[in-house]
């Protein structure tokens, strides 16, 4: 007799963040890592990319990110330096190649975030890769995730329609829709990101590591 396949249990995930936050960056690779661990154990998860703007004023031409720490946290060009070294250490253990230097910019996501929720609308099974693919272009590539062009290139990238999300972000569309998703989350107390919130009650909090991520789910799962 062969032993029976371990029952599968899908875990519903709200990854609500930011395309220009690190940690969420981080925690994204965490929880990736976290799932492909957990797949043999027949859990897997439904995670969908909600909208939250760190810098919900910030101008369209963005802020220089030494001066944008600065301003907002009162860090010292200094810290701001060794705040970048952790982070890009942490970024590598993460999957993720991050090249913020003085010169790079934080920009405004609200587009990207319209782009975010075209793709779980259409073709959900993309929007995770249309969210590391803006990660990318932000951190990596160090892009104007403003700028249309780079926003249906890593439409493209992701494997959706770049003409569509060129139509998508001329037009407007689903502007009320993340807006409403923002307010909907901030009235659930998500006030920092990433917040990964499972089955709708338990959360995750920070940029936690696979082996953090891991053991909170198989509790999760076995709970639920």
């Amino acid at each position: 007799m062969t032993d029976a396949a371990p029952a599968l249990k899908t875990l519903k995930i709200d990854f609500v963040s930011d395309v220009v936050c690190p940690w969420c960056a981080v925690g994204l690779g965490g929880l990736e890592t976290a799932l492909e661990r957990l797949e043999g154990e027949g859990i897997k998860a439904d995670v969908r990319f909600q909208p939250f703007e760190l810098n919900p004023q910030m101008a369209p031409e963005g802020e220089n990110i030494v001066e944008h720490i600065g301003r907002k946290y009162g860090s010292t060009p200094e810290q701001s330096a060794a705040n970048r070294a952790m982070i890009r250490q942490r970024g590598a253990e993460a999957g993720f190649d991050m090249q913020m230097g003085e010169d790079s910019r934080i920009w405004n996501t609200f587009d990207a975030h319209r782009l975010l929720h075209w793709a779980q609308e259409t073709a959900p099974d993309r929007q995770g890769a249309l969210k590391r693919a803006l990660f990318v272009a932000h951190f990596t590539e160090n892009k104007n995730i403003t700028d249309a062009g780079v926003l249906t290139q890593a439409a493209e990238t992701a494997g959706l329609d770049r003409a569509e999300a060129g139509e998508v972000l001329a037009s407007g569309r689903y502007a009320q829709a993340v807006r409403a998703a923002e307010d909907l989350w901030r009235s659930r107390g998500i006030t920092s990101v990433p917040a990964v919130v499972v089955e709708g009650k338990y959360l995750i909090s920070g940029g936690q590591p696979a082996d953090a991520f891991e053991q909170a789910l198989r509790q999760i799962a076995g709970e639920a």
